[in-house]
């Protein structure tokens, strides 16, 4: 992996979110929303709406609205919210925190759970173990996020009451009470992953024990461990890791669902809010956030492939 390459592609992130920039200022232009009358309310008299709008610039070319709105993004100033009067940029970057950190317990979760189920399967191609392991991926898969929200909720929280059905608490305020109420979404999100990751890792580990180097390394008569760990595990992985990658954009956009499901206030929530009350400078924060953050775990995704594989080389 070369300086110049890892230049080239932080500057395709770069444009990405130019271009991700533009496509959402532009989507939120057409929106039925305005901002004047959103802000003042509907019996504000015209010289107010009119006056506000000339305050706000409403009225500027579109170009000169969207620079505007760009070098105030760069520095994190998205305005303020039309529903709360608050700055956009700190409430969403808490938002982001939160939903950061779900993902964060969902993804290591998944990892610890969906490797080793998808590397036992592999091993015991065609038995009983791969059966069911196979059987209950496809059940992960089909599943959506409400129905296994439903299920994990009707079972811990209502039938063994183990666990709070729904709400969110800090973790500054109570570590252990915060990880108790993550614990139902966290589970929630991680039974997706592990679906569709043990998946992609029995059917890499098959390819792998097949493959010709595989074959070499037992006729050198290396260990059977060290062959499973060194060289199978390590090359079945490498795919798995734009499937993590990938697992981000929707960690950030697929768990609006189970956010609101849970009234965990992170950013997917917060849009869906934004999205109802027409809150248009929010709107534009949450998606340039989750765009940024989706554009740099793609990015780390390339940068992870070109370590774990020597043989990949990014010139």
């Amino acid at each position: 992996m070369s300086a110049s390459w890892l230049l080239r592609r932080l500057l395709l992130v770069v444009y990405t979110v130019l271009v991700v920039s533009v496509l959402v200022f532009g989507i939120t232009q057409v929106l039925p929303a305005d901002a004047a009358v959103t802000l003042l309310g509907e019996n504000a008299t015209p010289e107010a709406l009119a006056a506000l709008r000339l305050r706000l610039g409403l009225g500027d070319p579109l170009w000169l609205q969207y620079a505007r709105w760009l070098g105030g993004a760069l520095t994190g100033d998205f305005g303020l919210s039309m529903r709360t009067g608050q700055p956009v940029g700190p409430m969403m970057l808490v938002a982001l925190s939160r939903s950061l950190l779900l993902a964060g317990l969902a993804l290591a979760l998944m990892l610890m759970v969906a490797i080793p189920l998808g590397l036992w399967a592999a091993l015991r191609q065609g038995r009983a173990a791969d059966l069911v392991t196979g059987l209950v991926s496809y059940l992960g898969v089909s599943l959506p996020e409400f129905v296994i929200a439903t299920l994990v909720v009707m079972l811990f929280a209502d039938r063994l009451q183990w666990l709070p059905a729904t709400g969110y608490v800090p973790l500054t305020e109570d570590v252990a009470d915060s990880l108790a109420h993550l614990a139902l979404p966290v589970l929630t999100v991680s039974l997706i992953m592990v679906a569709h990751v043990s998946r992609m890792v029995r059917s890499e580990t098959i390819d792998v024990l097949h493959s010709d180097y595989i074959r070499a390394a037992r006729l050198k008569g290396l260990p059977g461990r060290s062959i499973l760990l060194r060289h199978t595990l390590r090359n079945a992985l490498l795919p798995v890791i734009t499937i993590v990658a990938l697992d981000v954009g929707y960690l950030l956009g697929g768990i609006i669902v189970v956010e609101e499901i849970f009234a965990i206030p992170g950013i997917g929530r917060q849009l869906i809010v934004a999205v109802t009350a027409r809150d248009l400078p929010a709107i534009q924060a949450g998606a340039m956030i989750m765009a940024v953050t989706y554009a740099l775990a793609s990015t780390l995704a390339d940068i992870a492939y070109a370590l774990l594989d020597r043989r990949i080389r990014y010139d």
